[in-house]
């Protein structure tokens, strides 16, 4: 038996678009802030162990990985590239000795731009079905 999510009601999508539309003002926030460099930001990423030069390249970076997910056509390619850079946030993190919560936001920015993407797009739930209990087909 299918869960509800994989039949793919109006209610699903819509919880899907809100998620990944939070997830995107986030990230697209995120970026710009990269770009602008305010003190706080150029603070945060040399304490990280990033120099400052790398600040607007990484920014540019998830501006771009933000944009195709948010594109219907380009989401899935998004979501891997999201995925690389909510992975480095965490490994960052756990190198500098960050705390349980700076090591746990990324992965669950990462668990909201799949979760998203997976409510609001039929094809990858067909590609990855959820299902309650056993399956017997």
């Amino acid at each position: 038996m299918q869960s509800n999510i994989s039949a793919g009601s109006k209610k699903t999508l819509w919880i899907g678009r809100i998620v990944s539309g939070l997830l995107i003002l986030f990230l697209l926030f995120d970026g710009a802030m990269k770009l602008v460099k305010p003190a706080i930001v150029v603070e945060g990423t040399v304490r990280l162990g990033y120099p400052e030069y790398t600040i607007v390249p990484i920014g540019i970076m998830l501006l771009i990985s933000t944009i195709f997910y948010a594109i219907p056509r380009t989401s899935v390619l998004g979501a891997i590239l999201l995925t690389g850079y909510l992975g480095g946030a965490v490994a960052t993190h756990i190198r500098v000795g960050g705390t349980e919560f700076e090591k746990l936001f990324p992965i669950i920015m990462g668990v909201f731009v799949w979760g998203g993407l997976y409510l609001r797009d039929a094809s990858l739930r067909r590609l990855i079905p959820l299902r309650r209990g056993e399956d017997r087909s």
